[in-house]
Order: structure tokens, then sequence, then C-alpha cells
């Protein structure tokens, strides 16, 4: 069984230190959002939870994806990985949640969810109330609406901090470590953007992901209800699963990187149209390489060069992003 996520008790919408948002660990801060009206309607009743976010919503349109009974809630690909099990609406809120409260008895019913979904255009002044103060970073707030679902394990490049502002949710982690372990599908063809696992975490075939079971002995888990929040660290590998009949969550993305700097997907892409096919001692090679100027770079990795002449292996700045970046543009449309 994954062990526990360690877990902080009493803290308050406002005492998010510098000490937990750059943990380097996952973590559980239980009861963070209690006090929000969000959190205080849901509590009540799904009802009132649902009219809640009915009464900040003004139209605007959001994106939804649906699956029928047969997924178990499960959003993933179809037999041979050629397309998915849902399909996706772009459609009003109020007839999300309209499908949510029609299909609530339903067993099995059909998955219905809003994903990602940015709250302030989606559901102006909900943040007024509803918030928490990250310490000044420029974090997305997102919304997420649904019923039973399950997202399968993947990682995300920014921080991430999660409040369960209805319902009960389920977060299975695992250490970017884990990455050989968790049998990972295509990375350019994918369920929401992000390469997810293969592996069902509710029932994991054995036979057929037999590397999962060490995965497992590294994992951690918790189960959260309504105001509790948990903080999952960058490129941490995360399942999560939605217990109740109406969940709502509400996270914050934000990076330790500057404005210019792009997506390291783009170095990763960019890898496999110049070095995997690459001889093994070429590519070797190139892992030394990469090592020095990037992985184990210091002020000494190019300390024997003057300021004048360094170039690229000057520190960078919006400019020289610019630059570089244009530059690069250039050599790919060849």
């Amino acid at each position: 069984m994954p062990k526990a996520i360690r877990e902080i008790a009493g803290l308050g919408p406002q005492d998010l230190s510098d000490e937990i948002l750059t943990a380097t660990q996952p973590m559980i801060l239980r009861g963070l959002a209690a006090g929000w009206p969000m959190v205080q309607a849901s509590l009540a009743s799904d009802a009132q939870g649902d009219a809640y976010l009915r009464r900040h919503y003004q139209g605007a349109t959001v994106g939804a994806m649906l699956g029928g009974p047969d997924s178990a809630g499960r959003f993933f690909y179809n037999e041979d990985l050629s397309g998915f099990n849902f399909y996706p609406v772009h459609t009003k809120l109020t007839a999300v949640l309209d499908e949510i409260i029609a299909k609530r008895e339903m067993n099995p019913a059909p998955t219905v969810y809003v994903g990602s979904t940015t709250i302030d255009t989606c559901l102006p002044g909900f943040r007024a109330h509803n918030d928490l103060d990250l310490g000044g970073r420029d974090a997305l707030a997102s919304i997420w609406i649904g019923n039973r679902t399950r997202i399968a394990a993947h990682y995300d490049v920014p921080d991430n901090v999660a409040v369960v502002a209805a319902g009960h949710r389920r977060f299975t982690l695992f250490p970017p470590a884990q990455l050989q372990n968790l049998y990972v599908g295509p990375l350019d063809f994918t369920p929401a953007g992000q390469a997810i696992s293969l592996v069902d975490m509710r029932e994991p075939d054995f036979a057929r992901h037999p590397k999962f079971a060490e995965a497992l002995e590294h994992a951690q888990s918790a189960t959260l209800g309504p105001g509790d929040a948990i903080f999952i660290p960058s490129m941490w590998w995360h399942h999560i699963e939605a217990l109740d009949p109406f969940n709502v969550l509400v996270n914050y993305w934000w990076r330790r990187s500057p404005d210019w700097m792009d997506t390291p997907t783009n170095a990763l892409m960019l890898a496999f149209l110049t070095m995997r096919d690459l001889p093994a001692e070429q590519r070797k090679a190139w892992q030394e390489i990469f090592r020095h100027y990037i992985f184990e770079a210091d002020t000494e990795t190019a300390a024997h060069i003057p300021p004048h002449a360094l170039g690229v292996l000057a520190p960078l700045d919006d400019d020289g992003a610019r630059a570089l970046r244009a530059q690069l543009l250039k050599k790919m449309n060849r």
C-alpha cells in the first residue's frame, strides 16, 4: 500500500509559507480552506454547493469531457490507443451541472468532467471570497468540476496547490524517478495534453505491468475532503480519483522560473529530432555535454571565457532569450 503523505493542520489561506510552497516533497494541508464559502456550501449539501457555483456563473462556454457508463469514470484511451474513451464538448457550465444532477443516482453513471477552466473567466467574483495567498506568486487559478472520475497518473511542470472545494478526492503520487516503472503512454497523443501512465491504478495488471509493483513501493497517497488541500511539487506524478457524485477542485499552478523560459518539454521533443537515433557512443558524448553545460553547470563552467564572449553561456534575460529563440526558429525552418 502507498504510504501516507505528510500532513500539516491548522493553517489558513494566509499562512502558506515559502517553505511549503518551495518544498520538494508533497504535503497535505488539512482544513486550509475550511472557511471558504464554497466549502461551507458544499458541506451543507451538494445542492447548495451547486447553487453557489451558479450564482457566480455569467454564461462563459466551458470545455467538458463526457464518457459512457462503461468507462467507470476513467478518462483514458480506447483499446488500441488510436483514440479515447470519451468525447469533448463545448457547452454552458449550467448544462454540465444539470447533467451531474440528472445522473447522480445512476450506478454506473456516465462520466461528466470540466477540467482546468480559468476561474476568473468562468466564475467572475468567485475568488473574492475563495482564494489563497501565495505570497505574490503569479499563479494560474483553475476549477475542475465533475462526478465520479479517475484521472490517470501524469506530471505537471508547474508547482501546484489543489484545494478540494466539494466532495472527496483520493490522490496517489509517485516521485519523478519512478518514470520507468509507470508504463507511460504516447508523448504526443494524450487525453489532455500530458503523457499519462497506462496502468489502471484501481486494478493494476501486474502481469502486463510488472514494474509497477516497484512504483507502488515509492507511492504516497491521501484522501481529501472539502477544505483540505495538497501541495504537489513540480514533476511529481499524480493520479486523482473523485469519489462522490458531485466534486469541485480549485488549483493554483505556478513556475519557479523566469517568464521567458520555455517548457523543457520542447527540449525533449527536439532531442527526439536531433539525438535519440544517434549511435550509442555519440549519445553518450551528448549526455556528457548536457551534464556539463546544463545539469551540473555552475560558476566554474565558463569561468575561463571572457564575459564579453560568453554568448549563450552567459545568464539569459528577456532579450537574450528572444534572440536565442529567433536563432533556433531560423535553423529549424531550413
